[in-house]
């Protein structure tokens, strides 16, 4: 898989191409190619910043030699008034890469912000935070980096990266045990090391996991369990010999309402959906400075 920096660059590249197409017509119509400019990044909105670097790469992939000068960072609280960062570089720069830098930190900032309500919520439990991929079509990388800023752990990134045997793969194909053996065998002849993971809908399926999955699973999902029934399952796991050493994540029907009564079972992960789909973005916005002196 490519690094996390030529994905970034190649997210850039598409979305700059996106956007100008032939040409960014309202700055070439009254702005001379070789007029200089600054603008600030300023905050509209209390949160958690994020994409403070995107914003950085998004600058220098335009113009190399712009001078990007940062006065918060990442997983920074901001407040309303103050300032993110300056850029000096080509008026013709900051104007092309304008709102790319501002949709990008707008909607990670919201991300982050949202993220680290809920990461708050799971101080003092062992249980950590878990996103989806219930992401943007295009824009998954950055969205889950600001769920990283705002203090959550990435799942995996696709269906690349992790198998996660679900409702669907198991109905499909027959049943959770000719599932986990189809999967087992598979990472063994295919994928050796890639980790499995699959679902269950309920305390009757755990007991299939336990059973069948030793050796092959590593983590068992428990979908739409109550706080009740997830305490159930943990003990049944804790109970046998088999049961010990999977990992528990909860996922389904959790908000910031009822995350604490999840963390309050013990469980390893609980999966949120809503970190990113639910997010709102912050308001900021980049405004030219003018010197009149």
């Amino acid at each position: 898989m490519t690094s996390f920096d030529d994905r970034i660059t190649h997210l850039i590249d598409e979305a700059l191409k996106e956007d100008v197409g032939d040409g960014d017509h309202s700055t070439l119509s009254c702005i001379p190619a070789d007029k200089k400019g600054k603008a600030v990044l300023k905050i509209k909105e209390d949160g958690i910043l994020a994409g403070m670097e995107i914003a950085r790469k998004i600058f220098q992939y335009k113009e190399k030699e712009s001078i990007f000068t940062a006065f918060k960072k990442d997983g920074e609280f901001i407040k309303n008034g103050e300032q993110a960062f300056e850029i000096n570089a080509s008026i013709h720069t900051i104007l092309e890469c304008e709102r790319l830098v501002l949709n990008c930190m707008q909607r990670m900032s919201g991300i982050a912000t949202l993220t680290k309500m809920y990461a708050d919520k799971l101080q003092g439990y062992k249980t950590r935070l878990l996103d989806t991929r219930k992401t943007t079509p295009n824009f998954r990388l950055l969205e889950k980096e600001a769920v990283r800023i705002g203090g959550g752990v990435n799942h995996r990134f696709g269906l690349f990266d992790m198998i996660m045997l679900k409702d669907n793969h198991i109905d499909f194909c027959g049943g959770i045990e000719k599932t986990i053996h189809q999967a087992g065998e598979y990472v063994k002849m295919k994928k050796p090391g890639l980790k499995i993971e699959i679902e269950t809908r309920n305390i009757e399926d755990v007991r299939k996991v336990i059973a069948s999955g030793k050796g092959k699973v590593f983590r068992i999902m428990l979908d739409n369990f109550k706080p009740g029934q997830i305490t159930e399952a943990l003990n049944l796991l804790k109970a046998d010999p088999l049961g010990i050493g999977f990992e528990t994540e909860a996922s389904g029907g959790i908000n910031l309402n009822n995350i604490q009564e999840y963390a309050e079972t013990g469980v390893d992960y609980v999966s949120v959906g809503a970190l990113i789909h639910q997010a709102r973005s912050l308001d900021m916005s980049l405004k030219a400075v003018i010197n009149n002196s």
